[in-house]
């Protein structure tokens, strides 16, 4: 066994090398160019819905015979290539589309959570102040968005690049703690 998970890190602890490499990398341009992020990420979710699309009209019109639901299937797939067109042909509107979805998100997730809190008080938790407070910033961001749209973009895309960093920096970490683990297990010989 310890020699199958020996095998596979070997294997495939550069390609989390790699991922983490360009995790880093998307968080940079997301702090530097935000513009550029933001772009990409209109594009990728673009892709992403006409790909998905296809593959969902495929399975639609191969299931027409056996299953009942194979109509909606279709008409699914045909959403999100209509959406996937929309985002390529019209990113900023994409963009402003995906803010207004986060700010009207986290208005009502707010909201839920402001009456959570007053339900949770009056059931005598003692956490109920924090899920007010957090309630009560999820609103504020929301309306923050809304309020100014532009500032709430680069906000998001900045949110995004410090993630992407973080999260890439952790990913190189475990990549090279996998390799020296790998190392030791096989008595110091270095990892392919």
């Amino acid at each position: 066994m310890a020699t199958n998970v020996s095998s596979a890190v070997k294997t495939v602890w550069w390609m989390l090398l790699v991922r983490g490499i360009l995790a880093v990398i998307f968080g940079v341009i997301a702090l530097v160019s935000p513009g550029i992020a933001l772009l990409a990420l209109v594009f990728l979710f673009g892709i992403y819905a006409i790909l998905e699309g296809i593959a969902a009209i495929v399975a639609g019109v191969r299931s027409r015979g056996g299953e009942s639901h194979w109509g909606w299937q279709i008409v699914q797939g045909v959403v999100s290539v209509i959406a996937g067109v929309i985002a390529l042909a019209w990113p900023g509107v994409t963009a402003l589309a995906l803010l207004f979805i986060v700010a009207f998100w986290a208005i009502v997730l707010g909201i839920a959570e402001v009456v959570q809190s007053f339900t949770a008080r009056r059931d005598g938790s003692g956490t109920w102040g924090w899920a007010l407070a957090a309630g009560v910033v999820n609103v504020i961001f929301g309306v923050v968005l809304l309020v100014w749209p532009v500032t709430g973009i680069l906000a998001l895309v900045w949110l995004v690049g410090i993630f992407m960093l973080i999260a890439g920096v952790a990913t190189i970490v475990w990549a090279f703690r996998a390799r020296s683990a790998v190392q030791e297990m096989a008595g110091g010989a270095p990892a392919a």
